[in-house]
C-alpha cells in the first residue's frame, strides 16, 4: 500500500502579502474545496502558514475533525525583495534555470528542494493519506521536481484553488495527476 499526498493550490486571495485574507468568492471556494474533499480519506493537513492557505482549507479541516498544522516550508517561494516590473518574465527565467537566484529571492531549485523536505517528511509519517496547502509558485516547483516537464505554462494555468494526487508507492515512486477541475 502506499501513501497519497493531495497538493493544494490555496483558493482566491485578496492580495499577495501573507496575511492577505481569502474574498468573498474564496470563501465559497473554500467551502466547495470541503466539498471535494467530502468522501476523501484524510489523516492529516498541512497547510503554509499564510492567512490565504489556512483559510482555504479550514472548512475541509473542520469536516473531517483534523488539527491543522503549519509549516513555514510551504510558504511561498520569494522571486525577490525587489519590485520587479518585469516579474513575469524574470519567473520564466526561473523555470528555465532552476539556479537563477535574484536579489533577496530564492533560487527555482532552492524553493523546490524545501517544497521536496515537505514530502519527504510526510513519507515517513504514519498518515497515508494527506493534504498539503501552498501556492502557486511553490507547487509547480514540488510537481516539477517529480514531473519535469512541468514548468511555466503549466504554472500559468493553475487555478485557484487547485489539487493535484501524488501517489507515491512501496518503491517511493511518484506518480502525478491534476484532480481539480475549475
Amino acid at each position: 500500500m502506499g501513501k497519497k499526498v493531495y497538493v493544494v493550490r490555496h483558493c482566491e486571495a485578496a492580495g499577495q502579502p501573507s496575511e492577505s485574507p481569502l474574498t468573498g468568492r474564496g470563501i465559497q471556494q473554500a467551502k466547495e474545496l470541503a466539498g471535494f474533499f467530502e468522501d476523501v480519506k484524510v489523516d492529516r493537513i498541512i497547510s503554509s502558514p499564510f492567512v490565504r492557505a489556512i483559510q482555504s482549507i479550514e472548512p475541509t479541516a473542520e469536516q473531517k475533525g483534523i488539527k491543522l498544522e503549519t509549516d513555514q516550508r510551504l510558504s511561498e517561494r520569494v522571486l525577490s525583495t525587489l519590485d520587479l516590473t518585469d516579474w513575469l518574465d524574470r519567473l520564466k527565467a526561473a523555470f528555465d534555470d532552476l539556479d537563477l537566484k535574484i536579489e533577496g529571492g530564492e533560487s527555482s531549485r532552492e524553493a523546490m528542494n524545501r517544497a521536496v523536505s515537505v514530502l519527504e517528511d510526510v513519507l515517513q509519517c504514519e498518515a497515508e493519506n494527506t493534504v498539503i496547502v501552498s501556492h502557486g509558485n511553490l507547487i509547480a516547483l514540488l510537481l516539477k521536481y517529480y514531473q519535469p516537464d512541468f514548468g511555466f505554462e503549466q504554472w500559468k494555468n493553475l487555478s485557484n484553488p487547485d489539487v493535484f494526487l501524488l501517489k507515491i508507492d512501496q518503491n517511493n515512486k511518484v506518480s502525478v495527476e491534476r484532480l481539480w477541475r475549475s
